[in-house]
């Protein structure tokens, strides 16, 4: 099933980036996304972590999320550079993952680090280190809403 799915991935990407649809373009295109799922085959990265589809439901709702988060975090660090340096309070906080495989608790330290005004410093088992630019968005972090978020993506809802 997952190696199924990761040749129907590879080939849609290539269609999408291609741009040319002749038959031999086309045919070459899905030889070329043949070979990479042979190549990852081989290797044993078609796996849980390699190419996650149980997380493909959860990605549906979560991304969008995701994707405004770091917009509004945006917003808000554009602001803190505009109110000078007096405004910024920056500090480091420890932050528990309730995810349950390795991938959710990667995906959970990555949306972190994207999320402009926050980076993860340090990972230890479920335990993330995580400097933050005020106290505020320290907060929201501590809230634990982005940690629920990210395990309804787990979880597949």
């Amino acid at each position: 099933m997952r190696t199924l799915s990761l040749g129907i991935v590879l080939f849609s990407f290539w269609l999408l980036l291609s741009g040319y649809y002749t038959p031999f373009l086309v045919g070459m295109g899905a030889a070329a996304s043949a070979l990479c799922v042979w190549i990852a085959r081989r290797m044993g990265l078609v796996d849980v972590e390699g190419h996650p589809v149980q997380l493909a439901l959860g990605a549906v709702t979560f991304f969008p999320w995701l994707i405004v988060e770091i917009f509004k975090s945006s917003l808000s660090v554009a602001l803190l550079v505009l109110k000078g340096p007096s405004a910024i309070a920056p500090n480091l906080i420890k932050v528990k993952a309730g995810q349950t495989s390795q991938v959710g608790i990667n995906v959970y330290g990555n949306a972190i680090t994207l999320t402009p005004g926050t980076i993860t410093v340090d990972v230890d088992g479920d335990d993330f280190t995580v400097h933050a630019l005020t106290h505020e968005t320290a907060a929201d972090l501590e809230s634990g809403v982005m940690d629920r978020r990210v395990q309804r993506m787990e979880r597949g809802l």
